[in-house]
């Protein structure tokens, strides 16, 4: 998609701090300026979001994700990341094009990236009839 920032990134036409690429995915430096080593892992095609990617592209999405994240434990001193990813405008997605973010963590480092909830509205049992998947398959 030619409008798109992380298409255009992934296609070498606008420069990006590549830590990681192959054939199908390219990992960059998040230029957000909230975390040291923030990391992104996009596909190289473009996706909107997890609800449209195509099976095969998730695979080479988390396998490049769990690559950068081995690198980051095994070569870089941290001890371990936090994968956060938000799918669509309602969940805070800023950018329309599929990506995991890896935050890479130390112990007693300060951040708290796990949301805040303002707790349930309804009894889990409906909505687990409501979100159950009934059909395997």
């Amino acid at each position: 998609m030619e409008d798109c920032v992380f298409c255009r990134i992934a296609a070498g036409e606008i420069p990006g701090l590549k830590v990681y690429e192959d054939e199908e995915t390219v990992s960059i430096m998040d230029i957000a300026k909230d975390v040291d080593g923030h990391i992104l892992v996009l596909p190289k095609w473009h996706c909107k979001n997890i609800l449209d990617c195509a099976p095969d592209v998730l695979d080479a999405v988390m396998r490049t994700v769990q690559l950068v994240s081995r690198h980051l434990t095994e070569k870089c001193g941290y001890s371990g990341v936090n994968l956060l990813n938000a799918s669509d405008e309602s969940a805070g997605q800023s950018v329309p094009h599929f990506h995991i973010h890896v935050i890479p963590r130390k112990p007693s480092d300060g951040i708290d990236a796990w949301p805040r909830f303002e707790g349930a509205k309804k009894e889990i049992r409906e909505v687990y009839e409501q979100v159950r998947i009934r059909e395997l398959g």
